[in-house]
């Protein structure tokens, strides 16, 4: 049997080589690049399963519809 693997899991693999490739360098700003780098797939696919339906989304993610629209701007998502 194939284990699955979880969204946490894939996020602590990709962090433990982001810090691998620093290679000793100090990092700076890490929670707003992990949020940048994980919210627009996340905007994408839930658009893309709601059909472009904004309310659906919005409703989906827990998010208020204008909240959801200026993210979908912020990250140049076209619906």
């Amino acid at each position: 049997m194939e284990k699955k693997t979880d969204i946490p899991d894939c996020v602590n693999a990709s962090l433990d080589q982001y810090f691998k490739d620093l290679e000793g360098e100090h990092p700076t700003n890490i929670y707003d690049m992990v949020i940048s780098i994980v919210e627009k797939p996340l905007l994408t696919y839930i658009m893309s399963i709601s059909k472009g339906n904004q309310s659906k989304a919005a409703e989906i993610l827990g998010l208020n519809r204008n909240t959801l629209r200026k993210k979908l701007k912020q990250h140049k998502i076209d619906i």
